[in-house]
């Protein structure tokens, strides 16, 4: 008798092992975003309407994207590039977006003041650099920001008025003191793309963009970043929800995708800084 009670004890023991490791599988595999995930099941047909600043527009096309739907491939995502300041101006008009990466603060915490972003999901994410260049062919005698007062040719900036990268170039000239003496002399870009064309084709002599952009293409070089001290923050892009999301479970997935190693790493592989 005794040791049929030990059988059956030893039974019931290894149906609960059994069991458990089967939960513990079945979990696993649903972290891990595997086919099975239900997860993956729910966010099927949802969409993912992406506004993002023109800057960042290589990094999702090229990489972020494809990786994020090759995760979810029931989730199709949307972009929409331009200046951070444009797509401001969409957004207060009705643009269908569920996530907005803007270049600057200033932009997301305009949205924020009018009650269109979730403030609780706003996330100071990236950092970038704003360097001086000219085209790679260029023979120009320019090697600092300084130079820029006595050259004669145009110089290409974003819009102050609407580009961050503009309004970044216009706050490190105005603290150099250059402000007054490069005016004249400004061709004023849409984006920051803009920019970086004018430079690239030679319709500029020179221009100030980001690091980033400035690493995309083998048709510009760098002069030199923006000096020390000459902008009065850094460059920080935030990243968050808008309140009106319409794919609300999609766009909080694609959220949290950004914030993965992998997601980060390509971030870093295009140029950015992560920011802590």
């Amino acid at each position: 008798m005794k040791s049929k009670k030990i059988l059956i004890v030893a039974i019931i023991t290894l149906i609960a092992v059994v069991c458990a490791s089967s939960v513990v599988s079945a979990g696993i595999f649903d972290f891990l975003g595997g086919s099975g995930s239900s997860n993956n099941a729910n966010l099927t047909g949802q969409e993912v309407n992406l506004a993002a600043a023109a800057s960042l527009k290589n990094v999702f096309d090229d990489k972020l994207i494809p990786m994020f739907q090759e995760k979810y491939p029931g989730v199709k995502v949307t972009p929409t590039y331009a200046s951070s300041g444009d797509l401001q101006s969409q957004i207060e008009n009705g643009l269908e977006a569920d996530v907005f990466m803007s270049a600057s603060n200033k932009q997301m915490n305009a949205l924020v003041n009018e009650s269109l972003i979730d403030n609780t999901t706003n996330l100071q994410f990236l950092e970038n650099k704003v360097v001086l260049i000219v085209p790679a062919n260029s023979s120009s005698n320019i090697t600092s920001f300084d130079d820029l007062a006595n050259m004669s040719g145009n110089i290409a900036i974003g819009d102050p008025e609407s580009v961050p990268a503009g309004q970044y170039a216009k706050e490190a000239l105005t603290n150099l003191g250059l402000w007054s003496a490069v005016e004249p002399k400004l061709s004023l870009g849409t984006d920051v793309t803009a920019v970086l064309n004018q430079v690239a084709q030679g319709s500029a002599e020179c221009g100030i963009v980001y690091s980033t952009d400035a690493n995309s293409t083998d048709d510009v070089k760098v002069v030199c970043e923006a000096p020390a001290g000459s902008l009065n923050t850094s460059v920080i892009y935030p990243v968050a929800l808008l309140k009106n999301s319409t794919d609300s479970d999609a766009a909080k997935a694609f959220m949290e995708f950004l914030q993965t190693p992998e997601a980060k790493d390509v971030f870093v592989e295009y140029g950015f800084t992560i920011h802590e």
